[in-house]
């Protein structure tokens, strides 16, 4: 079932979007070698709580921690802990907050300390996809459109879009209809409404797009080992345009 939302419910979207922006963004900074990323979780929680929100994420089908921490082939889902973050490390920071009943969800792929060329080439790709997807929220706009999007940036820039892993729906419930592939075909695919609330969440590899999922149950990383980067915004299909809930600045995509 698709689920339209109100002005009223997008704008309490958008109140906890901007909670995700600020937890997205104090962990970013906090980013160091010789970190953990348990550390990492603990900033995050420590704004979401403070902020009054709840994590989307903690107790999730059973996860157990605040946000999802995915280090270099880690495409997402990884359960913060003990790792020690060294120099030149990717890692994906995914976010979710609930407020007043409704979620927001996001991620960005941070470098710790200075990344390799071929890490900021995947980063600045990745971002730029996720960008030319929400662009393509729009009412009318179909789910192929903004697939093709994302597909058309990432792979002119020589990576692979997964395949097995999608975005989707959001609102009351952090996972919703529909999903939201990063490849298809322009014009094909669910028509979009203005109300429909979707996270688009690019997820780019620098070799294969297959994935394998780890013992724990939750971790994914790519089939080959090689990098892979992740972002995430949660946006809103209004009449003004693609509204990103997500971004610190509310932007309308262009």
């Amino acid at each position: 079932m698709i689920i339209i939302k109100s002005t009223a419910e997008i704008s309490t979207m958008r109140r906890a979007g901007e909670v995700v922006a600020a937890a997205i963004a104090a962990t970013r900074d906090a980013i160091r070698p010789g970190m953990t990323t348990a550390d990492l979780d603990a900033v995050a929680a420590k704004v979401i709580d403070g902020r009054g929100a709840k994590p989307s994420f903690l107790g999730y089908r059973g996860f157990p921690a605040t946000i999802c921490t995915s280090v270099n082939d880690e495409i997402v889902h990884g359960i913060p802990g003990t790792r020690v973050l060294e120099e030149g490390d990717l890692v994906k920071l995914d976010v979710g907050a609930v407020v007043d009943g409704f979620h927001a969800d996001s991620a960005v792929t941070v470098p710790v300390g200075e990344p390799s060329p071929e890490a900021s080439k995947l980063i600045e790709a990745t971002e730029r996809a996720l960008w030319a997807g929400l662009a393509e929220a729009r009412p009318a706009r179909r789910l192929g459109d903004i697939g093709a999007a994302v597909q058309t940036i990432a792979e002119g820039a020589g990576f692979s879009v997964v395949r097995e892993y999608v975005g989707h729906g959001v609102g009351r419930s952090l996972h919703e209809e529909p999903p939201v592939p990063n490849y298809g075909t322009p014009g094909k695919g669910y028509k979009l409404t203005e109300g429909l609330v979707v996270a688009i969440e690019p997820m780019v590899n620098v070799g294969d797009y297959m994935t394998r999922l780890l013992p724990d149950g939750w971790t994914v990383v790519t089939k080959d080992g090689s990098l892979s980067a992740h972002f995430e915004h949660t946006v809103a299909v209004t009449a003004d345009g693609p509204w990103v809930l997500t971004d610190p600045d509310g932007r309308i995509a262009a």
